[in-house]
């Protein structure tokens, strides 16, 4: 069940519909308070992050539900994505802190990869597992999905309301 694409289209919808909602209320939250968020440095790359883990849940529901498509080009689909969504989150990390002191290196260094892996490890892992057809295949993604759901979530609540505070 975990290899077969088939079986997770409603998963791929639900996930595209959590997705695309939470994208929305993250615009709102960031249109909201956006002289706050441009006034904190470290605000506007986290809310740039929370927005392409949310985009990454859309374009990971439309992967799974490309018709008639097997378990390896899914799977190939899904590491070639988490490879370039890795880069991205890397990339802007480095971009945002390159002519910057940051204040506490080790929480610099720890923070964003961890969320570089919580946001790419599952995704890569259920790909070559896919891949493969052994080690848990799409229950990889789900994990992943629920990562990216709660954690945006989370920030969310802050550019909304905690930020406020």
């Amino acid at each position: 069940m975990g290899y077969d694409p088939v079986q997770w289209h409603d998963f791929g919808v639900a996930l595209a519909g959590v997705g695309a909602a939470l994208t929305g209320l993250l615009f709102v939250a960031v249109s909201i308070n956006i002289t706050r968020i441009l006034a904190a440095p470290s605000l506007p790359v986290r809310a740039g992050e929370t927005l392409t883990i949310l985009v990454s849940q859309v374009v990971v529901a439309l992967l799974l539900l490309v018709p008639g498509q097997s378990h390896v080009a899914l799977g190939v689909e899904l590491v070639l994505f988490g490879l370039v969504l890795a880069t991205v989150f890397l990339v802007t990390r480095l971009h945002a802190y390159r002519d910057r002191e940051p204040t506490d290196p080790a929480m610099w260094t720890y923070s964003p990869m961890l969320i570089i892996t919580v946001s790419t490890g599952p995704l890569l892992i259920g790909g070559i597992t896919l891949i493969a057809g052994t080690g848990g295949g799409l229950y990889w993604v789900v994990a992943g999905a629920l990562l990216g759901v709660v954690g945006a979530s989370s920030n969310a609540w802050i550019f909304l309301v905690e930020i406020l505070r």
